[in-house]
Parts: C-alpha cells; structure tokens; sequence
C-alpha cells in the first residue's frame, strides 16, 4: 500500500506528533452546527484521530460513528467520550474497505483525504458516496498544503497531501455530487496552512 501505514499513524500517537490535531473541534464544525447547515443525524467521521468531532457531534444529539485504523486513535476517542459521558460508536477500520450495517444523512470529511496517498483517493471517494444515502451530504474540509516539489517537479508530498480543488472535483463529479457554486470558506489551520470548507450532496 503506497503511502503512511497503520504503523506511521500508531507513532505519530504514541510519539505526541499530531500537529494536524487542533486541541478540539474544527472552527467550520461549530459554524456549520450553530447556522442550522448541520443538523442531528446519522453520521460518520471518518479519520476522526483524537475524536474532537465525534465526542462534539455525539453530545448534540448526533448518531454518530468514528472510523480510524490506528489503535490510538480509536482508544483516545472512546476515552474522550466516556470522559464527556456521550455515547458513539467507534470502529477501529479501514476506509478503503469500510462497509456501514445502514447508510448515512452525512460523512464529515476533515482529515481523512489529505491523509490517504493519492493513489486510493478514487476508492476512498467511491466508498463515501456509497456509505451515504441519496441526498445525503459531505461536508468537507480540504487540506491546502501545496510544496514546491510537488508543483515544480511532480513529487507527491505528504502527508498531509494537498487536496487540490480541480482534483477534488474529478473525484466527485458532478455527475454524482451537487456542487456549491465558489468561493468557498478559507478555514485557517494553526499549523497546516488552511482548509477550504464545502458541502456536497450526493446524488
């Protein structure tokens, strides 16, 4: 498999070197939670890392579900929700192969691309689209991390890889998704450069 393995993502935990990690919840979530753009439901987070955004869902009401395939994830996001007393499922899983017991209203999609190679990034977009139902939505927040050596000699860099907006379209198509019409939100990240935030609708 091309890209950070199970084991990569285990040392970054065990190692404390999470710099995409924020210390809660994304700023977007909680505007998206307070305009009303997301509503409770059923939901999945996938790559939910330290479970910000899962223990911040679960406590308002959402069903949710946390996916990732790294042990120290899933057991620091079991921890923090026991310790907030919310209730969500935690699946220790792999994206790529993932497969829900019902589908989703919703998949919030913050760290998970930019964190797989590029080379899965068709299945991964294949598997969201099948994990939510007709009109259910994504809400995304993609990672802009353009390096020199990826724009000036090809290299793929990362992770985080840059989830370049022509590419992400490609991805999801039109012919499967309903896109906003740009600009879209500038999501400022601390220590990652910024996220640009959308929601598609799947068809």
């Amino acid at each position: 498999m091309n890209g950070p393995t199970r084991a990569f993502w285990q040392e970054r935990f065990d190692t404390e070197q999470t710099g995409w990690d924020r210390g809660g919840p994304s700023p977007q979530l909680l505007t998206w939670l307070s305009s009303g753009t997301l509503q409770p439901c059923r939901i999945a987070v996938p790559g939910c890392g330290n479970g910000w955004e899962v223990a911040e869902l679960a406590a308002r009401g959402f069903d949710v579900t946390g996916i990732d395939y790294t042990e120290a994830a899933v057991a620091r996001t079991r921890a923090l929700c026991a310790k907030r007393g919310v209730q969500a499922e935690v699946v220790q899983a792999d994206v790529l192969t993932f497969q829900p017991d019902a589908a989703y209203d919703a998949v919030y999609e913050q760290t998970c691309l930019c964190a797989l190679h590029p080379d899965h990034w068709v299945t991964y977009a294949g598997q969201l689209h099948a994990w939510l139902k007709p009109g259910g939505r994504l809400h995304a927040l993609l990672m802009q991390r353009l390096r020199p050596e990826a724009s000036e000699q090809g290299l793929i860099e990362g992770p985080p890889y840059h989830c370049d907006i022509n590419a992400v379209r490609a991805l999801f198509p039109a012919t499967r998704w309903h896109w906003p019409k740009p600009p879209y939100t500038r999501v400022p990240h601390p220590s990652l450069s910024h996220e640009l935030g959308l929601t598609l609708n799947r068809i």
